[in-house]
């Protein structure tokens, strides 16, 4: 039985006895003419379109995520 993302948050919240903090990630550029690795790291983050926003986790995962395609997003603390 696979375990869903938030789970595993919860999870990690109970056991660590804190809040993780959250960013807005916001897609500002086009991923045309972009490698296919950024286009899926786009995606994988919940992005897509033009000045659609999603707040995340900041975990060191998703931070090495928002790196990969800081040329395409704007991020801020939510």
């Amino acid at each position: 039985m696979p375990f869903h993302n938030n789970a595993v948050l919860n999870c990690l919240k109970y056991l660590t006895g804190k809040n993780m903090a959250k960013v807005k990630v916001t897609q500002v550029r086009s991923t045309i003419s972009r490698p296919k690795d950024q286009k899926a790291t786009i995606v994988a983050l919940g992005l897509g379109k033009i000045n659609k926003s999603v707040e995340v986790e900041n975990t060191p995962q998703i931070a090495g995520m928002i790196r990969k395609v800081s040329h395409l997003v704007k991020v801020e603390e939510a």
